[in-house]
């Protein structure tokens, strides 16, 4: 079985990346809550940056208080994101007006899909079957080479807390886009999905992540789960909502390894960044 690498490592200092990363390009998409307070790590590592609608709204109005910049005006024109996206229900008006006429630089791998001055509205008011993240993860899907995608890891803002039902609408996508790397961020934790096609080898960053842990099926249950480096592995252990799950887990490793017959959510503590 073939072995998928992941890492936490874009939430260290972009100056203090591993040699081998298991990814190259990031992609980054900003839903319509909070910013963590690791966001600018976020943002500098991140080749490509998508507000989902009000997402944007967020960038705007936090990014000079996360940052500690006195300027205001300087730090909203800094970050600016490549491209707005979504039904367009949610974003300001002057704050889509600012965007919308701001100069950028592209992603390379990402030019064919972006226009050449200011960030792109992609409004999407005539579809409301999928949610604003759907829409995202679609445009990035559609937009990154083949070739490109094995090396891209798409990170997700403001994916979890708030209402619970927008909380299982994400998870849901990172079922529907199972072949690419999607992270779902809060300031409290990370989930990502575990394809079963795969074994998996998860690199710790323990200044920045763990030591709790979870690992569970979602929508089908597993027959036969093994692990290592964690306190409490399982060993082609049963799981399965309505009985055993693993939860409240610790790390004891740098490597964790995951094998399993079905699709995992695999989900990490983050530690206190500044």
């Amino acid at each position: 079985m073939d072995v998928i690498m992941h890492s936490s490592s874009f939430l260290l200092p972009k100056l203090y990346q591993p040699v081998n990363k298991p990814v190259k390009n990031y992609a980054l998409v900003v839903l319509n809550q909070h910013l963590p307070r690791f966001m600018p790590r976020l943002w500098d590592h991140a080749n490509l940056r998508i507000c989902a609608d009000g997402g944007a709204n967020h960038i705007f109005d936090e990014m000079y208080q996360i940052t500690n910049d006195e300027d205001k005006k300087s730090t909203r024109n800094k970050y600016v994101p490549e491209i707005i996206e979504g039904d367009m229900d949610s974003i300001r008006p002057e704050v889509k007006l600012f965007y919308s006429s701001q100069v950028l630089l592209f992603a390379l791998w990402f030019l064919h899909c972006l226009p050449s001055q200011g960030s792109k509205i992609s409004d999407k008011s005539h579809n409301q079957e999928t949610t604003d993240l759907h829409k995202c993860i679609s445009r990035i899907h559609h937009c990154t080479p083949d070739d490109e995608k094995p090396n891209l890891c798409v990170l997700v803002t403001g994916a979890l807390g708030g209402r619970f039902d927008h909380e299982a609408a994400n998870i849901n996508v990172l079922y529907l886009f199972s072949d690419m790397r999607i992270v779902l961020l809060s300031d409290d934790c990370l989930i990502r999905l575990l394809p079963r096609t795969h074994r998996h080898e998860l690199y710790i960053e323990s200044s920045v992540e763990g030591p709790h842990c979870g690992l569970f099926p979602v929508g089908a249950p597993s027959t036969s789960t093994t692990t290592t480096g964690l306190k409490w592995n399982l060993s082609e252990s049963k799981m399965r909502f309505g009985s055993m799950i693993s939860t409240s887990n610790i790390v004891q490793s740098e490597k964790v390894t995951v094998e399993s017959d079905a699709d995992l959510l695999w989900t990490i503590s983050l530690r206190n960044l500044t």
